[in-house]
């Protein structure tokens, strides 16, 4: 169960309880939260590890010496069964090996989904739907790719699903090199982290894109051996998107998946990027949209996004009625997002349903008109919710980070009346110094509501 270790004790007590996990191994960093709640939990054996346990007999006590002693790091904690990790890995190598049988469609990992949306669910994903979702990754890239050869920039975390598949599964499996970043959100230190290497590959996000590229150190970085970046998470913004390029050179190949989908279900070549899409789907995996009731729709016309293939997960962990919610008996996973496929196999995500705005009976879409609005010099970051209106039943919010502080909002609305149609314009604008995001920079609109 990959956790994610900023988690408050809520979050951490909800995903202990509700994968009846046994055993926790926890960095002694942030141990303090998670020793606030074990008693509440069913684990019955914690695994303490230090940042330097595996630096060596010398080098590995001094750095855990200055982490808790000098730089006071570690807060103080307590579990009532702990053992340290080097203890586990000597009693380990004491120990004989006991195989295990393990079949293709037994559950390798419970993987959260982010909550960005409610509460945080255990997606069951098989061995077969990780293996799967890394070989068709590899049916992507491997042409892009020389086998141990190549350098990846890692700033996602690896408990999220993206960095995951990414980087322990394809990348490692590859024999390359993943660059790890511990904090993207400090930028100086990710730029000093990159400037030893040259890069070939980049993963990342549409605000991770445009935080590094507003950094003038980052422009300074040697792209040459950059062949490709891949972009998931959230929506590409355009704007992003030809920053990232006339920064780096190299042009972002946008895609898309779910959690739920281990998580690629498509993918933009990068010699063949179709902008404004998140391409097509990756081998093996059939995509439809529906209507609300379940029809499939015709090339063109905006409708739930549906996937199956290989990648699909096995369901919710204890939660059939949730399952059945969203996987059919034929199989096919309902995504929750508004998209459309032309002819050629293109996809086009338009939203995430949940969040879409209902202005007078007309549906609108957040993504749409924060990627309007970041086209427009002096904005650095946007976000859009629905408020109620009465006249209207719903109306459009705009949030927005300044760039330029002379930005007016009377200049933001003249913009959107000459890009947007008159009900798309956002009613209420507020300024802010930053936005809501996960720990993986996806922005939180539901913060934001």
């Amino acid at each position: 169960v990959n956790t994610n270790p900023l988690y408050t004790t809520r979050e951490i007590n909800h995903q202990l309880n509700d994968s009846g996990a046994k055993v926790l191994v926890v960095l002694s960093n942030v141990a303090a939260t998670a020793a606030e709640i074990i008693q509440d939990t069913e684990v019955e054996q914690v695994i303490v590890t230090n940042v330097g346990d595996l630096l060596g007999s010398i080098k590995g006590p001094l750095v855990n010496f200055v982490a808790k002693r000098v730089k006071k790091m570690v807060p103080a904690f307590h579990f009532q069964n702990s053992i340290s990790f080097r203890s586990v890995l000597a009693l380990g190598a004491k120990s004989m090996l006991m195989p295990v049988a393990v079949k293709s469609e037994d559950i390798a990992v419970l993987q959260y989904t982010g909550g960005t949306t409610g509460l945080s669910k255990g997606a069951m994903l098989t061995h077969s739907n990780l293996v799967s979702n890394m070989q068709q990754i590899d049916g992507c890239l491997g042409s892009y790719f020389e086998e141990g050869k190549e350098v990846a920039v890692a700033p996602l975390p690896l408990y999220h699903i993206y960095g995951f598949t990414m980087h322990c599964m394809m990348h490692y499996a590859l024999g390359n090199h993943s660059i790890l970043i511990p904090n993207p959100r400090d930028i100086p230190s990710f730029i000093k982290a990159l400037k030893p290497y040259q890069v070939t590959a980049f993963v990342g996000l549409n605000t991770l894109f445009n935080s590094l590229c507003q950094a003038p150190e980052f422009s300074e970085l040697d792209f040459s051996k950059l062949k490709v970046t891949s972009s998931g998470g959230m929506a590409l913004t355009s704007d992003v998107a030809e920053l990232w390029k006339k920064v780096t050179g190299c042009p972002v190949a946008d895609g898309y998946g779910l959690t739920e989908t281990s998580p690629v279900v498509s993918f933009n070549m990068p010699d063949d990027i179709h902008s404004g899409s998140v391409g097509r789907a990756v081998i093996n995996t059939e995509v439809k949209v529906i209507d609300g009731e379940g029809n499939t729709l015709p090339s063109g016309e905006r409708g739930e996004l549906c996937v199956r293939g290989p990648q699909v997960m096995k369901g919710y962990w204890k939660r059939p009625e949730a399952t059945a919610e969203v996987i059919d008996e034929a199989g096919w996973f309902k995504t929750g997002d508004v998209a459309t496929i032309d002819e050629e196999g293109i996809i086009r995500i338009v939203d995430r349903i949940k969040d879409m705005v209902i202005v007078s009976g007309f549906n609108v879409y957040p993504n749409e008109i924060e990627d309007e609005v970041g086209l427009l010099p002096g904005v650095l970051e946007a976000a859009v919710i629905g408020i109620e209106d009465a006249k209207s039943g719903e109306a459009v919010k705009l949030f927005v980070v300044k760039s330029d502080p002379n930005l007016t909002e009377d200049e933001i609305k003249a913009y959107c009346r000459e890009k947007l149609t008159a009900y798309k314009v956002p009613k209420v604008i507020e300024f802010r110094d930053d936005l809501p995001k996960s720990n993986v920079g996806k922005i939180l609109r539901k913060d934001l509501r």
